[in-house]
């Protein structure tokens, strides 16, 4: 029983330590690129483009940390 209450506590931190810079990074992106735009709003198109590109990596690492959390609870 104490394995089963190990395996839940340690897939729960690695989804939350894994989510953790995923969800800062995304806020420092979308503010940067929002910023970004207030100054120069005629590259709106490039900065968005480029904005939404590294939000899908960053989310990516997310994803990640939820495969991993999910092999330990369940392997």
């Amino acid at each position: 029983m104490e394995t089963e209450s190990a395996k839940l506590l340690a897939a729960a931190i690695a989804i939350g330590v894994g989510a953790l810079a995923p969800a800062i990074g995304i806020g420092m992106i979308g503010s940067k690129a929002v910023e970004a735009i207030g100054r120069n709003p005629e590259a709106a198109g490039k900065v968005q483009t480029m904005a939404i590109l590294a939000i899908a990596f960053a989310e990516a690492v997310a994803i990640y940390a939820l495969v991993v959390a999910l092999i330990i609870k369940f392997a």
